[in-house]
């Protein structure tokens, strides 16, 4: 049975940083396509990024672009999310994701081609 339990969100002032982890279980393929996505409330769910987890090919959504990172501890079967620069439009509760589909490269960020998805974990940017 595959699971994804996401971890490390939190509140912090605008500017600040968080992590966002994301652990992976009862996965038997090592390479497929992982994702995070938010959604604050009243808005729509948004792709923020992926990643091949068999090449590391990433894709970021342009309002996101240069202050998170993508990034994925094999050994440790967890994806994270390094968020940096932090603004009151980052507020939302963020979903981790992934595809156990055959991969499509670069690794979309449209919510209807993952499988699976974790329970969530909120992030607060107070301005």
């Amino acid at each position: 049975q595959v699971q994804l339990v996401e971890s490390g969100g939190g509140s912090v002032q605008a500017g600040g940083s968080l992590r966002l982890s994301c652990a992976a279980s009862g996965y038997t393929d090592s390479n497929y396509c992982m994702a995070w996505f938010r959604q604050a409330p009243g808005k729509e769910r948004e792709g923020v990024a992926s990643i091949y987890t068999g090449g590391l090919s990433t894709d970021y959504a342009d309002s996101v672009k240069g202050r998170f990172t993508i990034s994925q501890d094999n050994a440790k079967n967890t994806l994270y999310l390094q968020m940096n620069s932090l603004a009151p439009e980052d507020t939302a509760m963020y979903y981790c994701a992934a595809d156990r589909t055959p991969p499509v490269i670069p690794c979309a960020l449209r919510g209807y081609v993952y499988t699976d998805w974790g329970q969530g974990t909120p992030v607060t940017v107070s301005s």
